[in-house]
């Protein structure tokens, strides 16, 4: 009975975190919907901006697959509505053509920084800070 109850609280807290997780997403996509963007579309910018902090640096594809909670096929769909949209370029990594290297444009951190704010405040909102 005891690992029967165990194994229920560690459902409940699984739960709880899922629930957080869920409330913080849709916090954070009201917040940006005025500005085109989605939550997961903010986290690959907000990615490129942590990771390759100067204008014009890349980012392998690759490294972001391994940071963002996406699969492979979606990571490539958010990619490319961002290139549609001028936020980021893509191009084909010279040493390995298998690579692809994605740089943020101007464009895309110029509206990251209009963005960072607003995301930061839906986040302490969705997180009750």
């Amino acid at each position: 009975m005891a690992a029967n109850t165990a194994g229920d609280r560690l459902e409940e807290r699984w739960r709880n975190i899922l629930a957080a997780h869920a409330r913080a997403l849709g916090e954070i996509d009201r917040a940006l919907h005025p500005y085109g963007l989605g939550a997961s579309d903010f986290e690959v910018l907000d990615l490129l901006v942590t990771a390759r902090p100067r204008e014009g640096e890349r980012c392998r594809v690759q490294d972001l697959a391994g940071r963002v909670h996406l699969s492979q096929s979606a990571l490539s769909r958010l990619l490319a509505r961002l290139e549609r949209d001028r936020l980021v370029e893509r191009s084909v990594c010279a040493e390995d053509r298998r690579g692809v290297y994605v740089t943020l444009t101007r464009k895309g951190r110029d509206l990251y920084g209009e963005v960072l704010p607003v995301q930061r405040a839906a986040l302490a909102r969705a997180l009750g800070e």
